[in-house]
């Protein structure tokens, strides 16, 4: 039998889990970061729609990065806290002086491609492991998300 964790989960498959949950953890901050400087940034004909619209991606991504550290920590491990250490590993990068509106949801598109795709697996990893909490969590993430994805490619016509 292999070593369990506190909530009976494989500790092996956790620590695994947690590595890609930290990696996921790390885009968010970034995709926070963006967004919130879109928000501040952002100017032309749909700045009072893009303002608003900006606000509700970035607190919706504080509120999904504190629940992606307490499932690290829930599944028995540490969530990384350092900025350095995000910048390190995540794909999303920095976002800066973008104030046009086209420009900052395609980099929000992109950055919702870099998302789901570490979702997705970490869905894989959690279903292999029984893990149901993190996995109905990735699930949940993923169904907004493509949504979101649909929305923000019909603002730009696509």
């Amino acid at each position: 039998m292999k070593p369990l964790n506190n909530i009976g989960l494989e500790s092996a498959a956790c620590k695994q889990i947690a590595e890609k949950l930290n990696i996921l953890l790390s885009n968010y901050q970034l995709f926070y970061i963006n967004t919130r400087g879109f928000h501040w940034n952002i100017s032309g004909d749909k700045f009072f729609e893009l303002h608003i619209k900006f606000e509700e991606l970035y607190t919706d991504a504080l509120i999904k990065i504190d629940e992606i550290a307490e499932r690290i920590l829930t599944v028995g491990e540490v969530p990384l806290h350092a900025y350095k250490d995000y910048l390190k590993i995540a794909e999303i990068k920095a976002a800066t002086n973008i104030s046009e509106g086209k420009k900052a949801i395609q980099n929000i598109l992109e950055s919702f491609g870099i998302l789901i795709t570490i979702e997705r697996e970490i869905l894989k990893l959690s279903d292999k492991a029984y893990d149901e909490g993190t996995n109905a969590m990735m699930s949940d993430y993923i169904r907004e998300q493509e949504k979101l994805v649909w929305m923000y490619r019909a603002a730009l016509g696509k």
